[in-house]
């Protein structure tokens, strides 16, 4: 028996609820609060953030006032007005270059200005909601740009780390470097050395106490430690000089060329946007990968992030700071210290105020050539090896080496200009490179075409197509993923003149999908069997990834009492509308009980044909109306969903005679007389051929890997048995993402529930104690089987405590808790979001999730894992006629499913 069946009715034994539905709760007045996490979190952004801004300030040529009026700033005005909750801005490293070529060409008043203008243009692009497009530069062109401006920043610094004073060009300072060799300064050599050691060593300190000293930031350490050792060693070195704020120059009226000032407002406009923009997203993926945080946290509006972006540049250069953008190293530390909202990112704004303003005699003790290894090590850092392998992987170390050579010679504009125009050139090229190779091997000619077919390849293809004797079998195999109209011709013509020729083609590759014949005419057999297609396939134009059984191009099954293989058509259940049509064509008697098979069943019902199943037909006659014979079809009155196949609408106006459900017979297995296959024997080697053509050829490589490797799923997915609900489809997943686990109803028994299965608790440990999955998904459905036969014990067997001992009445037992819950009415009503549930079948559904979530967290092996934040619990009901998903929230007393949109992050409700 299936264990869901399609229904929509109303269950008229649910006895209408005496409470009204939940209301909004009463609005109270909103009270500041700022999270214990938060607090914390700022305190390890403000001790990172204030040495690194005095060192860009130093790398910068600009007043080390400027760094911390630019770290304020970002914090108090793009913490509250930006888009991401948890990026965290201020004076970034890869701003280090544009500023100080800013300031030695226009002044410092003219920088000041230019970063207002910059934020102004920013405020106009998030106006014009264009953030995203800035994420269209390739990576290579954005990790190119960084490494150019980390090894200038790299090379300038290393004169200051060895006593001497940086030039303005990086040509320059190479140059300059070996007379710098030659006159080192023992004390700074020695500071900065100090410095890089203890910035190095301190995150990898041993043990259980390196654990603990590691919670301080290695930047203050490793400047507080060179400060403190230079104090106390009596050295004589540069130190940091702090002016009167009453002499802070703030900004001024641009002065200079209109063209020069101009490019310098779309530099700085640019390197700012990009880097907070990729920043966002950056911190996205932490925060998504950090247990406890998913759904707390909105993901980053990138609009709204570019206008805070803008709005801090504007006060920043007003004030006479810095240029601001997102930071990737204070983002990181505010994500893993625990923060949960802006509030941390905003009051670490306000500790560098108040650092400002009160630590000025402390500062001033902090050696130049400790904070100058400090920004040269973060140069260093920035010329990252991960991102040197990804873009060697994916073929684009050309255009990632060109912008980091154009940046280090010429400038970030010029750097980034020279990048994006070999991206393209790499792209064309790439476009236009098609390699076709000829074979043959056994009288098979094979013809592979490696890369994107468009009208530039013809001439080779067609001359290499045309290659291929007469008469022959040829296999053309297309690697890859576009073909446009001028290749599609030149292939089926020479596809219908070969053919027509007595050859045979056959199409594998990316591209085998593709149906070579004409729209309206029939597709020759692709996989070179000579297995005709079964008639009116033609009319079939499904992709390849929809061959499912009760799909509307599906064959018909065959009649009874014909001969096997031929096609019947049989019209669907349409409704009222055909009842008429029935009655003229087809005895009455045989009408009516195809009628009445046809409805959905009612939970009354479905318990009856339940009972029936457990009294065995005494006369042991196949056929008869307690089971069905084994050549008869199991056909509950499911509809045509799961009793029979549906068909085109217009097999409506060919069809004689409609036959009941009863008509049908599904023979058990091939008759060795007439050599034919079962229909469903056929559609499943059908299936399986299809996916050896077309799907396991691109799929061979990354099952290999899983094979290599072994499964490493983050999520358990718990769901019905229904046929309906493809979790692969539905949650688009592939080989290795879910660890599934399937039964009727979606129940998971409670910890020794005497069941006598165990499968459930050992897929469960399995999950969570072998495999360390991450998630855990109960997922319930509409119109769940399952649910309706509780619904109907209830209303037949109201003074029973539970069902009739069938293997499936036993294993519903575990669903009698939901039931119990969804009538106790001192429980929150489960609901989903914009409407209450259709009818009792739905609202049992809702609530058996909720449930069995409580069932989980009783398993042992679940609730150790929630106590160390290492699982996160999810529920989700999928309606299946709206094809919409609902995710289990809990806020203000109330369960509610809420939709899941395209931005949707999976939340936990645990």
């Amino acid at each position: 028996m299936s264990a869901c069946v399609p229904t929509r009715t109303t269950d008229p034994h649910r006895p209408n609820p005496d409470h009204q539905p939940h209301s909004p709760p009463t609005r109270r007045p909103r009270r500041f609060r700022i999270a214990g996490a938060d607090v914390s979190a700022s305190i390890a952004v403000f001790l990172i953030a204030l040495p690194l801004s005095l060192g860009i300030a130093l790398a910068t040529g600009a007043p080390l006032q400027a760094g911390l009026v630019a770290a304020a700033v970002g914090g108090l005005v793009a913490g509250r007005l930006g888009g991401s909750q948890l990026q965290v801005s201020g004076p970034a490293a890869g701003l280090t270059v544009v500023t100080a070529d800013l300031i030695h060409l226009y002044g410092w008043r003219t920088t000041c200005a230019i970063t207002v203008l910059a934020g102004v243009a920013q405020l106009g692009l998030g106006c014009l909601r264009v953030a995203r497009t800035a994420l269209a530069v390739s990576p290579a062109i954005v990790h190119g740009m960084l490494a150019g401006i980390g090894v200038t920043i790299a090379v300038a610094q290393l004169h200051i780390v060895l006593g001497g004073t940086p030039q303005s060009a990086v040509l320059d300072n190479l140059r300059a470097l070996p007379a710098q060799l030659a006159d080192l300064h023992p004390a700074a050599v020695s500071t900065s050395a100090l410095t890089l050691a203890l910035l190095f060593l301190w995150p990898r300190l041993p043990g259980r106490a390196g654990r603990l000293l590691r919670k301080a930031p290695a930047p203050l350490i490793a400047v507080a430690g060179a400060t403190a050792t230079a104090s106390l060693a009596g050295l004589t070195l540069p130190k940091v000089e702090l002016p009167s704020w009453n002499n802070h120059a703030l900004a001024g009226l641009p002065e200079g060329p209109v063209l020069g000032l101009v490019a310098a407002v779309l530099t700085t406009t640019l390197v700012c946007s990009v880097q907070s923009l990729l920043g966002a997203v950056a911190v996205d993926r932490l925060a998504a990968a950090r247990p406890g945080l998913t759904g707390r946290v909105p993901r980053s509006d990138l609009d709204r992030e570019l206008l805070g972006q803008g709005a801090a540049n504007i006060v920043s250069g007003g004030l006479g700071g810095l240029p601001v953008a997102g930071v990737a190293v204070r983002s990181t530390a505010n994500v893993n210290a625990g923060a949960v909202s802006r509030n941390s990112t905003m009051l670490h704004g306000v500790l560098v105020v108040a650092a400002t303003l009160l630590m000025v005699p402390l500062l001033e003790q902090i050696p130049l050539a400790a904070l100058a290894a400090l920004v040269m090590a973060v140069g260093i850092q920035m010329v990252s090896l991960n991102h040197i392998r990804t873009v060697t992987r994916h073929r684009e170390v050309l255009v990632y080496a060109i912008t980091t050579l154009g940046v280090v010679l010429f400038g970030v504009l010029e750097g980034v200009a020279l990048g994006i125009a070999v991206a393209v050139a790499v792209a064309l090229h790439r476009l236009t490179r098609t390699r076709i190779t000829h074979t043959e091997e056994g009288g098979v000619h094979h013809v592979h075409v490696r890369g994107q077919l468009t009208f530039l390849a013809v001439p080779r293809l067609s001359r290499v197509l045309h290659q291929i004797p007469q008469g022959t079998d040829a296999v053309v195999e297309l690697d890859g993923s576009f073909m446009d109209h001028a290749a599609y011709e030149t292939l089926h013509d020479w596809h219908n003149t070969h053919t027509a020729q007595g050859g045979a083609v056959e199409l594998t590759g990316r591209r085998a999908g593709i149906r070579i014949a004409e729209p309206g005419t029939p597709a020759e057999d692709p996989a070179g069997t000579g297995a005709a297609e079964p008639e009116g396939s033609s009319d079939c134009r499904c992709r390849p990834w929809t061959p499912w059984r009760n799909h509307q191009c599906e064959w018909e099954l065959p009649g009874a009492g014909e001969a096997p293989g031929a096609a019947e058509e049989t019209a669907p259940d349409t409704g009222p509308a055909d009842s008429d049509d029935s009655a003229d064509s087809a005895d009455s008697d045989d009408s009516d009980d195809s009628a009445d098979s046809r409805k959905p069943l009612q939970p009354s019902e479905r318990l009856e044909r339940l009972e029936r199943l457990e009294r065995p037909d005494p006369l042991g006659t196949p056929g008869t109306r307690g089971l069905p014979a084994p050549s008869e079809p199991a056909w509950d009155g499911e509809g045509p969903e799961h009793g029979e196949r549906q068909e085109h609408p217009e097999s409506l106006e060919k069809q004689e005679h409609p036959r009941s459900a009863d008509d049908f017979t599904v023979p058990s297995g091939p008759d060795p007389s007439d050599g034919s296959t079962p229909a469903g024997g056929h559609q499943l080697v059908r299936g399986i051929s299809a996916f050896q053509r077309r799907t396991a050829p691109l799929v061979r490589g990354e099952l290999a890997r899983l094979a290599r490797e072994g499964q490493r799923p983050v999520q358990l997915f718990l769901t019905c048995a229904d046929s309906r609900l493809v979790t692969s489809m539905i949650t688009s997943s592939g080989p290795g993402d879910l660890f599934v686990v399937r039964n009727v109803g979606n129940l998971v028994p409670l910890p020794g529930a005497g069941s006598g299965d165990d499968s459930v608790a050992a897929a469960i440990e399995y999950a969570v104690d072998v495999l360390e999955v991450r998630h855990i998904t109960v997922c319930g459905h509409s119109d769940c089987g399952a649910m309706q036969t509780l619904l109907g014990a209830r209303d037949e067997h109201p003074e029973e405590s539970g069902l009739p001992q069938t293997p499936l009445k036993r294993w519903l037992r575990h669903g009698l808790p939901s039931l119990e819950r969804m009538t106790d009415d001192s429980r929150p009503w489960t609901r989903l979001a914009g409407r209450r549930p259709a009818d009792a079948v739905e609202q049992l559904s809702l609530t058996n999730v909720v449930q069995q979530l409580e069932h989980l967290r009783a398993h042992e092996s679940v609730a150790r894992a929630l106590r160390e934040d290492a699982l996160e619990l999810h529920g989700m009901y999928f309606h299946v006629g709206e094809a919409q998903a609902y995710l289990l929230t809990e806020a203000s007393g109330a369960v509610v499913f809420d939709h899941v949109t395209e931005t949707e992050e999976l939340r936990s409700p645990a």
